[in-house]
């Protein structure tokens, strides 16, 4: 089997680029009711992953930060906590699992390293439990 039988594509996947501010991370994370997204830089290439953790510790440990100024922060001068590696979309299935046990996505990547969508856990797991009780 191939990993693009289990690919969420980028056009139906919440991201947030590279030059967003913090303010608009905070927003797509609430509006999609996730915990973290895939962040994709002006080129189109997975550029790592901004969690709920990385905005509280930014706003916890960097005075002058607040609700009301967060969106002068851009998600760039953000430390990041989680680094979810990305896939290819050519990668072995053993190797996309071996990341989605780590990982709640796993993202994937051309070969050029622009980002094409995602591949959840989830996914895997209803996969996998409809194919082992059938």
């Amino acid at each position: 089997m191939k990993i693009t039988s289990f690919l969420l594509p980028k056009d139906k996947v919440a991201f947030i680029t590279s030059s967003a501010s913090m303010r608009e991370a905070l927003e797509q994370l609430e509006n999609h009711y996730y915990t973290a997204l895939p962040i994709v830089d002006s080129d189109g290439k997975y550029a790592g992953t901004l969690s709920e953790g990385d905005l509280l510790w930014m706003l916890k440990n960097t005075p002058g930060i607040d609700f009301d100024n967060m969106h002068q922060v851009p998600v760039s001068v953000i430390e990041k906590h989680i680094h979810n590696e990305s896939v290819s979309i050519n990668a072995q299935m053993e190797d996309m699992l071996a990341l989605a046990a780590d990982q709640n996505f796993v993202p994937v990547v051309d070969d050029k390293n622009i980002f094409i969508g995602i591949i959840r856990r989830k996914d895997i797991i209803e996969y996998y439990m409809r194919n082992i009780t059938d």
